[in-house]
């Protein structure tokens, strides 16, 4: 089952980070916070307890002792003095204390509490003492344990004062170390949210910048011709319809070049085919005039080897208007065209086929060995005192075809063959300007535009001689392109 690419917008890729970035820093602050809160509210908790206890000193070491000296004294009754609410409202007080205390510190409290009891208890004794009117030597006794009781729980409260202190600074210490480990978690996350920040633009940069080369790249090549360059896909959402785009224009433009180099070559085909069927009448004229005197000599073995060869030449021109032959119907056409020459020039003009019978089979493009001979005779042999030797011979090596035309004539002279490479170079069809049919230029151009190849023929020229040679695939019947018609 195929896999879904996942798209990557570039501005949900910033937003992700930067949403991760906030929580990476966030986060430990909103902890820390939440520390420092719960140590703060501990610490002001502790602090309000210790500051009731030391406001409840006051009342147990002084108010209630003094309370109670009134009373025996009788400067105050029971109801002016309110020792009992003083009394009972120590004890809730160390009650609702102990409830808010720790179970490390409550203890003294609890002690507290109870001695409150007993403090309350003499309180009780004085009163009854009053009630009874006993002598006030011993409610002076009774004060005095009052006054012991109450410094007893004073120094129960400044130990529960003590013990809070201790506690309070232990408590500020922790809070100390929290401060330093999140001032150290931040300083490590800051760091570790830089890196991540630094590797996910390096990420993000990258997987921005190889669709945007590729485009360039893309881009480039196709400024360059190459049109059968194509982008992937993307999984930028923000390229992905820039890239269908610049795919879309690229088939666009091949399938606008395709044609327009389809046209060019029909084109082409028929400018050659044009002079393909301009065959110089000079040949014709000078071959009946040939036949003529012959019959005239009473010659009529040559008039009809003549009056055949030229009938194998022309119908083999034609083909039927088609471009493909076999290669036995090539190798018959120059050996008909031969025959006529050499009818004309049997001084001067010897020649030699050497193309094997096993190549007949294949098919090649007609007509590009005959004007290569008449070239090697009216540019080579016929010029030369003395005349020359035509050779055409063809051989087949892995899988291509290649044939020579080589003559022993007079040759071209640097500057010549210079000239004349240049002319192939421009690919210009153009007729020889001294009758070598439609010449070695349209040869090579012919080669070039019909087997798709950047190179026809090859030519080397010196006092010796002159060879000029091209290689083709190895087709067959089959092989051929359908839109070609065969000669059969």
């Amino acid at each position: 089952m195929e896999r879904v690419q996942k798209e990557k917008s570039i501005l949900g890729q910033f937003e992700n980070l930067s949403h991760r970035l906030v929580l990476m820093l966030v986060f430990p602050i909103i902890i820390s916070l939440v520390l420092m809160l719960i140590y703060a509210a501990k610490y002001h908790s502790a602090i309000l307890r210790m500051e009731t206890i030391a406001n409840l000193k006051t009342v147990v070491s002084e108010q209630i002792p003094e309370s109670a000296w009134n009373i025996v004294s009788g400067r105050e009754t029971f109801a002016e003095s309110r020792i009992y609410p003083q009394i009972h409202e120590v004890d809730a007080t160390i009650e609702l204390i102990s409830e808010r205390t720790g179970q490390e510190n409550r203890l003294s409290l609890i002690v507290a509490g109870r001695t409150m009891q007993t403090l309350e208890n003499y309180v009780d004794q004085i009163r009854d003492n009053l009630a009874a009117r006993v002598p006030v030597v011993e409610n002076e006794a009774v004060l005095g344990e009052v006054r012991g009781v109450a410094s007893l729980v004073d120094s129960m409260l400044n130990d529960y004062i003590a013990q809070e202190i201790t506690s309070t600074a232990q408590m500020s210490v922790s809070l100390l170390w929290v401060i330093i480990l999140t001032a150290v978690a931040e300083v490590l996350i800051l760091a570790a949210a830089l890196w991540y920040r630094r590797r996910s633009m390096k990420i993000t940069a990258a997987a921005v910048r190889q669709p945007i080369e590729r485009l360039e790249q893309v881009a480039a090549v196709l400024a360059e011709g190459t049109l059968d360059a194509r982008l992937p896909d993307t999984d930028v959402t923000e390229l992905r319809n820039l890239t269908m785009q610049v795919n879309t224009m690229a088939d666009q433009l091949e399938a606008m070049m395709d044609k327009s180099v389809q046209d060019a070559r029909k084109l082409r085909k028929a400018e050659l085919r044009t002079l393909q069927a301009q065959i110089n009448p000079h040949f014709l004229y000078n071959t009946l005039d040939a036949i003529v005197w012959k019959a005239e000599a009473g010659e009529m073995k040559e008039v009809i080897q003549l009056t055949s060869s030229l009938s194998d030449f022309f119908r083999i021109s034609l083909s039927s208007g088609a471009d493909w032959i076999p290669i036995s119907q090539e190798k018959k056409h120059i050996e008909g065209y031969l025959k006529i020459q050499q009818t004309r020039y049997r001084d001067i003009m010897r020649y030699e086929i050497d193309i094997p019978d096993a190549m007949g089979e294949y098919y090649i493009l007609k007509l590009l060995l005959q004007p290569l001979v008449e070239n090697a005779l009216y540019h080579g042999i016929k010029i030369k005192r003395g005349g020359g030797t035509i050779l055409v011979s063809g051989r087949m090596e892995d899988g291509q075809l290649r044939f020579l035309v080589k003559d022993t004539g007079s040759g071209m002279t640097a500057e010549q063959l210079r000239d004349l490479n240049e002319r192939m170079k421009k690919g210009q069809p153009a007729v020889s300007e001294s009758g070598g049919g439609f010449g070695l230029v349209n040869v090579n151009m012919r080669i070039r535009l019909y087997y798709n190849q950047p190179e026809g023929l090859q030519i080397r020229s010196g006092p010796e001689g002159t060879e000029v040679s091209f290689t083709v695939p190895c087709r067959t019947r089959e092989e051929i392109f359908e839109d070609e018609s065969v000669f059969g």
